[in-house]
């Protein structure tokens, strides 16, 4: 029997990688005949960054840059083992948590960081740069991140303009001829599992502002802001980016990286998919492993192991979702290709003891499943 192994990290708990490598040892314990290939996951979020390197063969890089309060982080992108791709996570450059809560304010948080780090893969030679914008400190539309790629953001008296979404009020004009000229032979993809528009009722200031320090004061200020911003955008760069869904995701960031990079928004999923190449890895497969921390209704919107189904289904092969829990609604997920599900708990156990004992669950409920896959094929 041939098993693919495509799970998802089990968030504070263990890497992709290390459920990949317990639920291989569950599984070998049980049938040591079986061949396992094993593929970490990720849908674009947390953890991608690790995933990826991990299925390609790549290293990670760490590099400093500026953190979204204009102090120096040690950040860390991926270089893939393709040797054209670079993986970077906005978040560890211009994340929340390297906001302290009592200094959180996207007034003056800035995303020159993720500029920053994709500077530092250009200087590496990857021309391919795959960027996930979630858990975002910044709204300030990308801003940051072009400055830091050489776009000038200029005041009326043609000085730069400074960090933040609050300075996007002084913006007068932008002058794209010190951009980095390796852009443009360049392709970015981003990873955007959300739809929301720059501005407005549904945009970034007004959704996502409050989570990082943005008062109802400072939410109308923003919003006012990122809409100039986007007007400044049209006329001196010739795109619209206002309305595109995705555009709010990470404070806006999903707005500059279209509008500076010309990068495109895809479902995080997706686009880890062909990173990794999962379809020609699941060819000729039995079975596939997939799992993650917690499976609900919402897997079904772009996790890791809807997607991983998805592809198998295509393929006629089966699917068996090995996960830390599942919700009450999680049932939802035997219509989109996941044909059953498989706790990792056999006894009540408290959420900090599962996830100090993850490989072991793990590798203990990889075991019973393979057991009763054999049974199975004797009854048969």
């Amino acid at each position: 029997m041939r098993i693919v192994i495509a799970p998802d990290s089990f968030k504070g708990s263990l890497s992709a990688q290390e459920v990949c490598d317990a639920i291989a040892r569950g599984v070998l314990r049980a049938a040591p005949e079986t061949v396992i290939d094993t593929v970490p996951m990720a849908d674009g979020g947390e953890g991608t960054v690790q995933s990826l390197v991990d299925a390609t063969g790549g290293e990670l890089v760490m590099q400093h840059v500026t953190g979204p309060l204009g102090e120096p982080v040690t950040a860390t992108f991926g270089l893939l083992g393709d040797g054209e791709t670079a993986v970077i996570e906005m978040a560890s450059a211009s994340g929340l948590p390297l906001v302290p809560e009592g200094r959180r304010n996207p007034l003056v948080t800035t995303t020159r960081g993720t500029g920053e780090l994709m500077r530092a893969a250009l200087d590496r030679g990857r021309r391919k740069l795959l960027i996930g914008i979630g858990g975002s400190a910044t709204n300030d539309g990308g801003a940051g991140m072009a400055q830091a790629l050489g776009a000038a953001l200029l005041d009326g008296n043609g000085r730069p303009i400074g960090p933040g979404g609050g300075a996007l009020a002084s913006l007068a004009r932008i002058d794209l001829s010190g951009m980095d000229p390796r852009l443009a032979e360049t392709e970015v993809v981003v990873a955007c599992d959300v739809e929301n528009p720059l501005t407005g009722a549904r945009g970034a200031s007004a959704v996502y502002g409050p989570q990082k320090g943005a008062t109802p004061v400072m939410v109308r200020q923003l919003d006012a802001n990122l809409s100039h911003f986007a007007e400044i955008i049209r006329r001196d760069l010739g795109k619209d980016v206002a309305e595109v869904p995705g555009a709010g995701a990470a404070g806006g960031l999903g707005a500059g990286l279209i509008a500076f990079t010309g990068a495109s928004l895809r479902r995080g999923v997706e686009i880890v998919i062909e990173a990794v190449r999962l379809r020609e890895r699941l060819r000729g497969a039995d079975l596939v492993i997939t799992g993650e921390g917690r499976t609900d209704g919402q897997t079904v919107f772009g996790k890791t192991p809807a997607g991983v189904a998805r592809v198998a289904g295509e393929l006629g092969i089966p699917v068996v979702g090995l996960v830390g829990s599942y919700s009450s609604d999680a049932g939802v997920v035997h219509a989109h290709g996941i044909d059953a599900l498989v706790s990792i708990l056999h006894e009540p156990i408290t959420v900090a003891e599962a996830i100090a004992q993850g490989a072991t669950l793990i590798e203990r409920a990889a075991e019973e499943l393979m057991r009763l896959l054999l049974v199975g094929q004797r009854l048969r």
